[in-house]
Protein backbone atom coordinates (compact mmCIF):
# COMPACT_ATOMS: atom_id res chain seq x y z
CA UNK A 1 0.00 0.00 0.00
CA UNK A 2 2.84 2.37 0.85
CA UNK A 3 4.55 1.75 -2.51
CA UNK A 4 1.24 2.16 -4.33
CA UNK A 5 0.66 5.48 -2.54
CA UNK A 6 4.14 6.69 -3.45
CA UNK A 7 3.56 5.79 -7.10
CA UNK A 8 0.33 7.79 -7.09
CA UNK A 9 2.09 10.79 -5.57
CA UNK A 10 4.88 10.60 -8.15
CA UNK A 11 2.32 10.37 -10.95
CA UNK A 12 0.49 13.47 -9.64
CA UNK A 13 3.78 15.41 -9.38
CA UNK A 14 4.72 14.37 -12.93
CA UNK A 15 1.38 15.49 -14.34
CA UNK A 16 1.64 18.87 -12.57
CA UNK A 17 5.20 19.37 -13.80
CA UNK A 18 4.22 18.59 -17.39
CA UNK A 19 1.29 21.00 -17.17
CA UNK A 20 3.57 23.75 -15.88
CA UNK A 21 6.08 23.15 -18.66
CA UNK A 22 3.29 23.29 -21.24
CA UNK A 23 2.10 26.66 -19.93
CA UNK A 24 5.65 28.04 -19.92
CA UNK A 25 6.28 26.80 -23.46
CA UNK A 26 3.15 28.45 -24.76
CA UNK A 27 4.38 31.93 -23.87
CA UNK A 28 1.67 34.45 -24.63
CA UNK A 29 -0.44 32.21 -26.87
CA UNK A 30 -4.12 32.27 -26.05
CA UNK A 31 -3.91 34.30 -22.84
CA UNK A 32 -7.27 35.57 -21.70
CA UNK A 33 -9.28 37.18 -18.94
CA UNK A 34 -12.94 38.04 -18.41
CA UNK A 35 -13.59 41.27 -20.39
CA UNK A 36 -15.42 43.74 -18.22
CA UNK A 37 -15.92 41.16 -15.49
CA UNK A 38 -14.90 40.88 -11.87
CA UNK A 39 -11.33 39.93 -12.75
CA UNK A 40 -10.80 43.13 -14.72
CA UNK A 41 -12.41 45.44 -12.18
CA UNK A 42 -13.17 48.09 -14.78
CA UNK A 43 -16.65 47.50 -16.15
CA UNK A 44 -17.66 47.19 -19.84
CA UNK A 45 -15.20 48.35 -22.49
CA UNK A 46 -16.18 51.74 -23.89
CA UNK A 47 -16.35 52.07 -27.69
CA UNK A 48 -13.84 54.45 -29.24
CA UNK A 49 -15.01 57.85 -30.43
CA UNK A 50 -14.74 58.13 -34.24
CA UNK A 51 -11.57 59.63 -35.72
CA UNK A 52 -11.13 60.80 -39.33
CA UNK A 53 -9.76 58.20 -41.73
CA UNK A 54 -6.39 59.31 -43.08
CA UNK A 55 -5.76 59.25 -46.84
CA UNK A 56 -2.61 57.67 -48.26
CA UNK A 57 0.44 59.79 -47.50
CA UNK A 58 -1.22 61.59 -44.59
CA UNK A 59 -0.23 61.04 -41.00
CA UNK A 60 1.14 62.41 -37.75
CA UNK A 61 4.41 62.74 -35.89
CA UNK A 62 4.46 63.01 -32.09
CA UNK A 63 7.69 64.11 -30.38
CA UNK A 64 5.87 65.32 -27.22
CA UNK A 65 8.17 68.35 -26.86
CA UNK A 66 5.36 70.94 -26.83
CA UNK A 67 3.24 68.97 -24.33
CA UNK A 68 3.07 69.94 -20.64
CA UNK A 69 5.33 67.87 -18.39
CA UNK A 70 3.42 65.76 -15.86
CA UNK A 71 0.28 65.34 -17.99
CA UNK A 72 -1.10 63.11 -20.69
CA UNK A 73 -0.84 64.69 -24.16
CA UNK A 74 -4.11 66.43 -25.01
CA UNK A 75 -4.58 64.44 -28.23
CA UNK A 76 -4.24 61.05 -26.48
CA UNK A 77 -6.33 59.18 -23.94
CA UNK A 78 -5.49 56.19 -21.79
CA UNK A 79 -7.03 52.74 -21.95
CA UNK A 80 -6.53 49.36 -20.33
CA UNK A 81 -6.75 45.76 -21.48
CA UNK A 82 -6.90 43.16 -18.71
CA UNK A 83 -6.82 43.67 -14.96
CA UNK A 84 -4.87 45.61 -12.39
CA UNK A 85 -4.45 49.36 -12.04
CA UNK A 86 -4.87 51.71 -14.95
CA UNK A 87 -1.71 52.97 -16.58
CA UNK A 88 -0.05 56.21 -15.55
CA UNK A 89 0.96 58.02 -18.72
CA UNK A 90 2.79 61.33 -18.34
CA UNK A 91 5.02 63.63 -20.31
CA UNK A 92 8.48 63.55 -18.71
CA UNK A 93 11.77 65.28 -19.38
CA UNK A 94 14.61 62.95 -20.42
CA UNK A 95 17.99 64.35 -21.50
CA UNK A 96 18.66 61.15 -23.48
CA UNK A 97 15.47 61.52 -25.59
CA UNK A 98 16.08 61.11 -29.34
CA UNK A 99 14.24 64.42 -29.83
CA UNK A 100 14.78 66.22 -26.56
CA UNK A 101 13.58 67.34 -24.14
CA UNK A 102 10.38 65.32 -23.63
CA UNK A 103 9.13 61.75 -23.81
CA UNK A 104 5.80 60.05 -23.11
CA UNK A 105 6.34 57.74 -20.13
CA UNK A 106 4.24 54.94 -18.67
CA UNK A 107 5.39 54.95 -15.04
CA UNK A 108 2.91 52.70 -13.17
CA UNK A 109 4.66 49.57 -11.88
CA UNK A 110 1.60 47.47 -11.02
CA UNK A 111 2.84 43.93 -11.65
CA UNK A 112 -0.50 42.34 -12.59
CA UNK A 113 0.62 39.93 -15.31
CA UNK A 114 -2.37 40.26 -17.66
CA UNK A 115 -2.36 44.06 -17.68
CA UNK A 116 -1.81 46.15 -20.80
CA UNK A 117 -1.93 49.96 -20.38
CA UNK A 118 -2.70 51.87 -23.59
CA UNK A 119 -2.08 55.43 -24.79
CA UNK A 120 -4.48 55.90 -27.72
CA UNK A 121 -4.06 58.70 -30.26
CA UNK A 122 -7.25 60.58 -31.16
CA UNK A 123 -6.17 62.48 -34.28
CA UNK A 124 -7.03 59.91 -36.92
CA UNK A 125 -7.71 56.33 -37.91
CA UNK A 126 -5.64 54.19 -40.27
CA UNK A 127 -6.09 50.95 -42.19
CA UNK A 128 -2.87 50.47 -44.16
CA UNK A 129 0.04 52.23 -42.48
CA UNK A 130 3.73 52.62 -41.78
CA UNK A 131 4.20 53.20 -38.04
CA UNK A 132 7.25 53.49 -35.82
CA UNK A 133 8.34 54.64 -32.37
CA UNK A 134 11.52 54.94 -30.37
CA UNK A 135 11.21 53.37 -26.93
CA UNK A 136 13.38 52.75 -23.87
CA UNK A 137 12.71 49.91 -21.41
CA UNK A 138 13.47 51.60 -18.08
CA UNK A 139 12.49 48.99 -15.49
CA UNK A 140 10.25 46.06 -14.62
CA UNK A 141 10.52 42.73 -12.81
CA UNK A 142 7.56 41.02 -14.52
CA UNK A 143 8.15 42.61 -17.94
CA UNK A 144 10.10 45.34 -19.73
CA UNK A 145 8.01 45.85 -22.84
CA UNK A 146 6.90 48.55 -25.24
CA UNK A 147 4.68 48.27 -28.29
CA UNK A 148 2.71 49.76 -31.17
CA UNK A 149 -1.07 49.34 -31.38
CA UNK A 150 -2.90 49.62 -34.71
CA UNK A 151 -6.39 49.05 -36.18
CA UNK A 152 -7.71 49.54 -32.68
CA UNK A 153 -11.48 49.16 -32.37
CA UNK A 154 -11.57 49.48 -28.57
CA UNK A 155 -9.40 48.54 -25.59
CA UNK A 156 -10.13 44.83 -26.10
CA UNK A 157 -9.76 44.60 -29.89
CA UNK A 158 -6.61 45.55 -31.81
CA UNK A 159 -3.27 44.43 -33.20
CA UNK A 160 -0.13 44.95 -31.11
CA UNK A 161 3.54 44.43 -31.99
CA UNK A 162 5.81 44.62 -28.97
CA UNK A 163 9.47 44.24 -28.05
CA UNK A 164 10.50 42.85 -24.66
CA UNK A 165 13.88 43.59 -23.08
CA UNK A 166 13.57 40.79 -20.50
CA UNK A 167 12.72 38.12 -23.07
CA UNK A 168 14.79 39.63 -25.90
CA UNK A 169 12.11 39.00 -28.49
CA UNK A 170 9.56 40.76 -30.69
CA UNK A 171 6.02 39.39 -31.08
CA UNK A 172 2.94 40.48 -33.02
CA UNK A 173 -0.38 39.63 -31.37
CA UNK A 174 -4.05 40.17 -31.92
CA UNK A 175 -6.24 41.18 -28.98
CA UNK A 176 -9.72 39.89 -29.78
CA UNK A 177 -12.43 40.36 -27.15
CA UNK A 178 -9.70 40.73 -24.55
CA UNK A 179 -7.86 37.53 -25.51
CA UNK A 180 -4.24 37.96 -26.56
CA UNK A 181 -2.89 35.47 -29.14
CA UNK A 182 0.43 35.61 -30.96
CA UNK A 183 0.23 35.26 -34.74
CA UNK A 184 2.30 32.65 -36.59
CA UNK A 185 5.19 33.98 -38.64
CA UNK A 186 4.81 33.75 -42.40
CA UNK A 187 6.93 30.87 -43.70
CA UNK A 188 8.08 29.89 -40.19
CA UNK A 189 4.94 28.77 -38.38
CA UNK A 190 4.38 28.86 -34.63
CA UNK A 191 7.54 30.34 -33.12
CA UNK A 192 6.22 32.92 -30.60
CA UNK A 193 7.62 35.85 -32.53
CA UNK A 194 11.34 36.25 -33.15
CA UNK A 195 14.32 36.37 -30.84
CA UNK A 196 16.13 39.71 -31.06
CA UNK A 197 18.39 41.82 -28.88
CA UNK A 198 16.35 44.52 -27.10
CA UNK A 199 18.88 46.46 -24.97
CA UNK A 200 17.58 47.79 -21.66
CA UNK A 201 18.02 51.43 -20.72
CA UNK A 202 18.72 52.21 -24.37
CA UNK A 203 16.61 53.69 -27.14
CA UNK A 204 15.32 51.17 -29.69
CA UNK A 205 13.31 51.71 -32.87
CA UNK A 206 10.23 49.52 -33.40
CA UNK A 207 8.34 49.65 -36.72
CA UNK A 208 5.40 47.92 -38.36
CA UNK A 209 4.12 48.21 -41.94
CA UNK A 210 0.56 46.93 -42.44
CA UNK A 211 -0.87 46.51 -45.95
CA UNK A 212 -4.11 44.55 -46.17
CA UNK A 213 -3.60 41.35 -44.18
CA UNK A 214 0.21 41.41 -44.45
CA UNK A 215 2.26 42.95 -41.62
CA UNK A 216 6.04 43.50 -41.67
CA UNK A 217 7.92 44.01 -38.41
CA UNK A 218 11.28 45.76 -37.92
CA UNK A 219 13.55 46.42 -34.94
CA UNK A 220 16.38 48.94 -35.08
CA UNK A 221 16.24 49.02 -38.88
CA UNK A 222 16.31 45.24 -39.37
CA UNK A 223 13.33 43.40 -40.80
CA UNK A 224 12.53 40.53 -38.44
CA UNK A 225 9.45 38.80 -39.85
CA UNK A 226 6.10 38.97 -41.62
CA UNK A 227 2.68 37.74 -40.50
CA UNK A 228 -0.69 37.43 -42.22
CA UNK A 229 -4.01 37.83 -40.43
CA UNK A 230 -7.58 38.80 -41.34
CA UNK A 231 -9.09 39.44 -37.90
CA UNK A 232 -9.24 43.24 -38.13
CA UNK A 233 -9.79 44.38 -41.71
CA UNK A 234 -11.12 47.87 -41.06
CA UNK A 235 -9.35 51.09 -40.13
CA UNK A 236 -8.82 51.88 -36.48
CA UNK A 237 -6.91 54.09 -34.12
CA UNK A 238 -3.23 53.74 -33.24
CA UNK A 239 -1.37 54.02 -29.96
CA UNK A 240 1.28 52.85 -27.53
CA UNK A 241 1.26 49.85 -25.19
CA UNK A 242 3.07 48.38 -22.20
CA UNK A 243 2.65 45.25 -20.09
CA UNK A 244 2.43 44.52 -16.35
CA UNK A 245 5.07 46.50 -14.39
CA UNK A 246 6.96 47.80 -17.43
CA UNK A 247 8.14 51.37 -16.98
CA UNK A 248 8.75 52.45 -20.57
CA UNK A 249 9.57 55.75 -22.28
CA UNK A 250 8.46 56.59 -25.83
CA UNK A 251 9.55 59.25 -28.30
CA UNK A 252 9.14 60.16 -31.97
CA UNK A 253 5.94 58.21 -32.69
CA UNK A 254 5.29 58.42 -36.42
CA UNK A 255 2.39 57.04 -38.43
CA UNK A 256 1.65 57.47 -42.14
CA UNK A 257 -1.28 56.07 -44.11
CA UNK A 258 -0.33 53.83 -47.03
Amino acid sequence: MENHSRRNQLQRVSVCALALLAVMACGGRGETYEPGGASSGRGPVAPEAPAPLQAAGKGFTYNFDSDAVGRMPTNFHEGLTGGGARGEWKIAADPTAPSSPNVLAQISSDDTSYRFPLAIADDGSFKDLDMSVRFKAVSGEEDQAGGLVFRLKDADNYYIVRANALENNVVLYKLENGKRSDIDLKGEGSTYGKKASVPRQQWNLLRVVAIGNLFEVYLNGEKLFEVEDDTFKEAGKVGLWTKADSVTYFDDLQVTAR
